[in-house]
């Protein structure tokens, strides 16, 4: 009897440390997995300008003018200046919205074919995806070719679900916790040292009309090697026998989140016979806007603050670089450090804190009158948004049966991808008809809904 409350105790003790070596090797996987794929995901940004501009001038076939109109036809409308950089902000922000508005139509399908054919099987499928995007790239010697590729690499983009899922299959509440961490730290990471990957590379080119063939060919070379790692390390986390054993249901659900009431209801998962408790489902919805809430407005004035340092501090492509590259270094840090360490039923105080400390980072970025206080909003900016995202997955993936993790995580990516397609017009409009304090004034002071909201339920005691 003694030992075996000796043997329970140690078992409990080791759940709570979430030290299992098989935890902890899943985690590393996952981290090195979807490094490797940023790293080729993010080396287009900062060549992004470049190749918006070479199509501009060699190929403006029927779709180039079509959307160069749309952005025309929308800075005319809020009153942006006929400069530019702005024009090529704006078209960026419209292929950006394209590709989150795939991944909006994308990530629950994913997600859910992942409860039934497994995890490791979609890895490879939408990395096979990805690859096929970047020969695209490379091959590209006219805008709709280059076009197509993004769109194939918005739909065959379910690597971030998917990782989320795997973390979400781990047993230990303080393993998912950290493995959520590490994903935040793999992105700020990717989105600190690709674009400088893809500078360089860029800058090397010169003047060759093909720039952009060989940062696209690395990017491939990355997304092979990516491949080449899933299949020879990358265990199986949904055993066979835990899987949904009908497809059709499984799709069936899935296609109902492509309505957006739908997916705020997180009708797939709501549908199912061992769905979350009805406290659960509730908490679930919760923690779902305040997710979509919080993307909405963090990506609007992440798109918008380009526009600010531009305008009022005149800074350049490198002055760009090195701001974004200070506020990559402090969001990994931040979650390599604290993020990772939070423990389990703390997450919702941390995601309070954070939600509060962007509301004062927010106000002074807009405010700024020197590049220095806009550094200290830079910091408070950057400490927070480690947490929010890392902390918010971590309550969600502690809801569903096992074999619904997938479908839970999707609709969660699905639900931050719509917020990301939306968030960046609405904040142009408001930043260039209001102006920059009008627009993160506003901004600012809209943080307080979902900093009402999460404190709303007691997600911690809800399953």
């Amino acid at each position: 009897m003694e030992r075996r409350e000796q043997s329970g105790e140690s078992k409990d003790a080791q759940s709570r440390s979430g030290g299992h070596d098989g935890s902890s090797r899943v985690i590393s996987i996952v981290f090195l997995m979807l490094l490797i794929d940023l790293l080729g995901f993010t080396l287009i940004l900062p060549l992004l300008p470049s190749i918006l501009d070479y199509y501009g001038k060699t190929d403006q076939d029927g779709v180039y003018r079509w959307l160069q109109h749309s952005v025309e036809w929308f800075a005319n409308v809020i009153g942006v200046p006929s400069v530019r950089k702005y024009n090529t902000v704006l078209f960026g922000g419209l292929i950006g919205s394209i590709f989150s508005l795939l991944q909006f139509l994308t990530a629950p399908v994913t997600g859910a074919a992942s409860d039934y054919f497994g995890r490791r099987l979609l890895m490879m499928v939408t990395t096979v995806g990805l690859i096929i995007s970047y020969l695209l790239w490379a091959l590209s010697r006219n805008f709709g070719i280059f076009l197509l590729s993004r769109v194939v690499g918005g739909i065959s983009k379910g690597n971030v679900s998917l990782s989320t899922a795997i973390i979400a299959d781990l047993p230990s509440p303080q393993a998912r916790s950290k493995g959520m961490a590490m994903i935040g730290v793999a992105f700020s990471l990717g989105f600190t040292i690709g674009p400088m990957i893809g500078a360089f590379l860029g800058s090397r080119a010169g003047e060759d009309e093909a720039f952009y063939v060989q940062p696209a060919l690395l990017a491939m070379a990355f997304v092979v090697s990516d491949l080449l790692f899933i299949f020879f390390f990358l265990p199986e986390t949904l055993p066979r026998e835990k899987r949904v054993t009908s497809i059709g249901n499984t799709f069936q659900s899935a296609v109902h989140l492509l309505s957006p009431v739908a997916l705020f209801q997180f009708s797939a998962i709501q549908q199912r016979r061992d769905s979350p408790s009805p406290e659960g489902m509730r908490v679930l919805k919760v923690l779902g806007l305040v997710y979509f809430l919080y993307l909405f407005l963090f990506s609007g004035l992440e798109y918008t603050l380009s526009f600010l340092t531009h305008q009022r501090f005149h800074f350049d492509s490198m002055q760009q670089g090195k701001m974004f590259f200070f506020v990559g270094i402090t969001m990994a840090l931040v979650q390599g450090g604290y993020a990772r360490r939070i423990q389990p039923g703390d997450e919702i105080k941390a995601v309070r804190r954070a939600i509060a400390l962007l509301i004062p980072g927010f106000l002074i970025i807009g405010w700024a009158s020197s590049v220095v206080f806009l550094y200290i909003g830079l910091l408070f900016y950057s400490c927070a948004a480690a947490v929010v995202i890392p902390c918010l997955s971590t309550l969600v993936a502690g809801y569903g049966a096992a074999n619904q993790k997938g479908t839970v995580m999707g609709i969660l990516r699905s639900l931050g991808a719509l917020a990301r397609a939306l968030g960046p017009t609405l904040a142009a409009t408001v930043y260039w008809l209001g102006g920059a304090e009008v627009c993160f004034t506003v901004a600012a002071a809209a943080f307080l809904l979902p900093l009402a909201i999460i404190s709303i339920p007691k997600a911690q005691k809800a399953e």
